[in-house]
């Protein structure tokens, strides 16, 4: 299988993530990428018709000793004016965050 990513995309994700890659990273990182890239197309190509869909990756036995799932029902959430009362800024709806992200 062709190379899927370039050093350029290897670069533009680091740059996005705020990751400085030593030099040699990127080519370690292209190989790897790839490799992964490769492998997920191999695991494509595997015949799962007949092969029913988890819903869990476990075999967690709901009702078994300790296993109990809690039960999917509504309940009263926190009242929104003790939480804000507790938040360092607010606007009365939101929190007040500081801006993280700078490009």
């Amino acid at each position: 299988m062709s190379d899927k990513v370039t050093v350029e995309v290897v670069e533009r994700v680091a740059e996005l993530a705020h990751l400085e890659l030593a030099p040699g990273e990127s080519d370690r990182m292209l190989h790897d990428l790839n490799a992964i890239l490769d492998y997920i197309a191999e695991l494509n190509q595997l015949d799962t018709a007949g092969v029913p869909p988890l819903a869990e990756v476990s075999e967690l036995q709901i009702g078994a000793a300790g296993n109990d799932l809690r039960k999917d029902a509504l309940v009263p959430s926190l009242d929104r004016d003790v939480v804000m009362a507790g938040a360092p800024e607010t606007d009365g709806v939101f929190f007040k965050v500081p801006k993280v992200i700078e490009k």
